[in-house]
């Protein structure tokens, strides 16, 4: 194998820069031999700050750029948080591999240290998310929910200025950014289940690259990669991206994979869920099959009602 710069494309946020180290650390220490550059790409997601997510859009929001420059030859590769994939790349790129799974769950954090439990109808809490806020209001469908944007620090800045009494956000980031000593719980999933793929770097590439993938296996988590691409075959059946309200979390049992999943009205109303247990390698076949039988039981309808509101 040729020794080569491997250039890595990333966000300038901090989480984003942390995501990037990590994998240019594995890579260095896998073949200590290779120069590894991070190169700070800015996305339109960074840029509108002042809108909510599911307002803009979400084909490519914290990615187009990044991939834009991966395709001209300008990176090697590109890290990504993968619950912010759309489940469709661009023609010529594909999923590479992926660290170590960190942590799934989402984390609550509130001014004063309370837990969500204790919060009432005065009190306002902060989410971008549709999945997280329509799991909310199913249940604690008194909640003020505000939307509020901007990377980790600058959105438990605007909580700590008054903004909003409490927050809810994933817990990798949080773990990642030292700030765990801000959590007030970590949230169990079967209040809030994580979203798609939550707490996975994936590493995109070049179809065509050949020379990078030999790096890439090299540190490769095949266990969190059977896992991610489960999920990501279930959102995709779900014809799902990150501003629809889908969850799901996959846990291994026992060598056995426990996948569940759930759809909500933006609402909190109604929620389809379900969980399969299935053997590694029929995870993704298995998953597809769940999104399909959550479609005919009630899925469907509602995420057609969100995505054609006037319909």
């Amino acid at each position: 194998m040729n020794q080569r710069i491997i250039k890595i494309g990333t966000r300038g946020s901090e989480l984003a820069l942390w995501q990037a180290n990590e994998v240019q650390t594995y890579l260095k220490n896998a073949f200590p031999q290779t120069e590894v550059e991070i190169v700070v790409i800015k996305t339109k997601g960074d840029k509108i700050l002042d809108v909510a997510l599911s307002k803009i859009g979400d084909k490519g929001l914290f990615t187009k750029e990044i991939e834009q420059a991966l395709l001209a030859g300008e990176i090697d590769l590109a890290v990504h948080s993968l619950k912010d994939m759309p489940t469709e790349l661009p023609e010529g790129l594909s999923l590479g591999g992926v660290l170590p799974r960190g942590e799934i769950r989402d984390v609550f954090l509130s001014r004063d240290g309370r837990k969500l439990s204790a919060f009432t109808g005065n009190d306002k809490v902060g989410t971008s998310s549709l999945r997280r806020k329509s799991q909310l209001l199913n249940h604690f469908p008194y909640l003020d929910i505000v939307d509020i944007r901007g990377n980790v620090n600058s959105r438990i800045q605007k909580m700590q200025e008054g903004y909003c009494d409490g927050l809810i956000m994933a817990g990798a980031g949080i773990q990642r950014l030292g700030l765990e000593d801000l959590v007030s719980e970590y949230l169990d999933p079967t209040v809030i289940m994580p979203a798609v793929s939550q707490g996975a770097i994936t590493i995109e590439v070049r179809e065509d690259d050949e020379d990078i993938m030999p790096y890439i296996d090299g540190i490769n988590d095949d266990l969190t990669w059977t896992m991610v691409m489960a999920e990501r075959a279930f959102l995709r059946t779900m014809e799902g991206g990150c501003q629809v309200p889908v969850a799901c979390r996959t846990l291994l049992v026992d060598d056995r994979l426990k996948i569940s999943a759930l759809v909500a009205a933006l609402d909190g109303s109604q929620l389809v869920r379900e969980t399969i247990e299935c053997d590694l390698d029929e995870a993704s076949e298995k998953a597809v099959e769940m999104a399909l039988r959550m479609l005919e039981a009630g899925a469907a309808d509602i995420l057609k009602s969100i995505r054609y509101p006037d319909a």
